[in-house]
């Protein structure tokens, strides 16, 4: 009777062991924010996407304010919501944050009917897509090194 109780209590610490494991460790230098089913192409949010990835937080502002695209408010709102979470939560100084991550992925595509001529329908897809931004904060020596 003691052996089984010896080897339920080693499965159960080994069960502890590995959630222990597949924890993510969480950088203490990173904030993020993400966005879903946001509606808009995929396409059109990586155009924005691609242009301001690796740079910093005040000139990706600057940027988004003055681009002509409808894909830049919410955008905009992301990149402003990661700094807000990186100054709150974090403590770190918006002016040394930079654009570290920017993932666009397509999300569901949302479906109606619209009916038309002759009793007949025809099918609107309203495409959505996922926004993730990271933002990560560095030091001025690191700042040199990095874009200089």
């Amino acid at each position: 009777m003691i052996n089984l109780i010896n080897l339920i209590k080693k499965k159960i610490k080994g069960k502890e062991e590995k959630k222990e494991i597949k924890k993510r460790k969480k950088n203490p230098h990173q904030a993020s924010a993400s966005g879903q089913y946001i509606y808009m192409s995929a396409d059109k949010a990586r155009r924005i996407i691609d242009q301001i990835r690796g740079r910093s937080y005040e000139e990706t502002l600057m940027i988004l304010e003055l681009m002509p695209y409808w894909a830049c408010y919410p955008i905009f709102k992301l990149v402003y919501s990661a700094a807000a979470n990186a100054s709150h939560n974090m403590g770190l100084n918006e002016d040394s944050l930079f654009i570290s991550k920017a993932e666009v992925n397509e999300g569901a595509t949302m479906k109606k009917w619209k009916p038309r001529a002759r009793g007949r329908s025809y099918l609107i897809k309203r495409p959505t897509c996922h926004i993730s931004i990271v933002l990560e904060d560095i030091s001025y020596e690191e700042y040199e090194d990095f874009f200089i």
